[in-house]
């Protein structure tokens, strides 16, 4: 038996919501304060080479930082006006990050690394913003399946939202530990949006799904047989904020007043879950009853490096990457 009619009904529901509102704000700019494209800017008294920026945006909690910032008088502090731009992945913006006229932007660990890895461009990471925790993440099998653990994966067909991405590592890491080689399972790329209805019906055995779709999927009978952030891949570094070397280089003054006022709307949003439910709505369109009720990550001031040494590894083991990574040379040279 996979979902019953009403249970598959809510999931999708939750899905088509989470999904219009990703695709509406992907048409909007999130305002950070004032007119302007964020490719210029004048210097203020106090000597910024840029006081006018473009930041680029996934509609998903790690961005909440940069809004709790906004909304808290940071960025007007520092002699800052910010500008959102929604972007689906930091690959479809490279263009404007070389080009000057978008100035940093949101970024997996994985993708950075990647882009760096490709030779495309030279980022770094700029300022940490989540790393995962239990139950962000995880493999689930749809209501009624035989399959009941890890284990159960063996010659399964698994839907992950991008092949060969962190998904895909962090299942291969649980599947290894259950005693199964990663080329034991094959995987396809499913969007997250089409992921519960590739699962229903039987499109696929099971899924790589995290929030708020793993809630739902959990809340509409989907069995998790996987927590891709716990166990061996517990504390594994998600995302952050991002630039190019040739950005930090042009504009140190610049970056030091952006950091300072992303580090302190970072703090805010690792000791209070509730700044970061009042702005998750604002640029997500995700409900707010369905924001609040996600299981968020870590908002720690920086990363375990020895994390992202480990998931850098596990990239380059499984071929993702074709270069060994030193994470000591992928985070930007600020103290401020």
């Amino acid at each position: 038996m996979l979902f019953d009619h009403d249970q598959k009904g809510t999931v999708m529901k939750l899905a088509r919501i989470v999904v219009a509102g990703m695709t509406i704000a992907l048409t909007l700019s999130a305002c950070g304060g004032g007119a302007g494209t964020g490719t210029g800017g004048t210097a203020s008294s106090g000597g910024l080479e840029k006081t006018e920026l473009l930041v680029g945006v996934v509609p998903v909690p790690s961005s909440a930082p940069l809004f709790i910032a906004e909304k808290r008088g940071f960025f007007k502090a520092e002699g800052l006006t910010v500008k959102t731009e929604i972007i689906q992945a930091p690959q479809a913006v490279m263009p404007k990050i070389l080009n000057g006229s978008m100035d940093a932007f949101l970024t997996s660990y994985v993708s950075l690394m990647a882009i760096n890895d490709s030779g495309a461009a030279k980022l770094k990471l700029f300022q940490h913003t989540q790393e995962a925790a239990p139950g962000v993440a995880g493999v689930v099998v749809a209501k009624g399946s035989p399959i009941k653990t890890a284990a159960g994966l063996k010659g399964k067909t698994i839907a992950v939202n991008v092949l060969k991405a962190l998904g895909q590592t962090l299942t291969n890491a649980h599947l290894q530990e259950a005693g199964i080689r990663p080329e034991d399972v094959k995987y396809v790329p499913v969007q997250f949006a089409d992921q519960l209805s590739a699962l229903s019906s039987g499109k696929v055995d099971a899924a790589w799904l995290v929030e708020p779709f793993l809630t739902a999927a959990k809340k509409s009978g989907a069995t998790q047989v996987i927590d891709t952030t716990d166990g061996v891949t517990a504390g594994v570094p998600i995302d952050g904020w991002g630039v190019s070397e040739d950005w930090l280089a042009k504009n140190p003054k610049t970056a030091a007043a952006l950091h300072r006022a992303l580090a302190k709307a970072q703090e805010i949003a690792g000791s209070d879950r509730k700044a970061i439910d009042e702005v998750v709505p604002a640029y997500t369109q995700i409900p707010a009853d369905a924001a609040a009720a996600m299981t968020l990550g870590k908002f720690s001031a920086e990363p375990d490096k020895a994390s992202v040494q480990k998931l850098a590894d596990l990239l380059h083991g499984y071929g993702y990457l074709k270069a060994k990574v030193d994470v000591t040379q992928l985070f930007a040279p600020l103290s401020g």
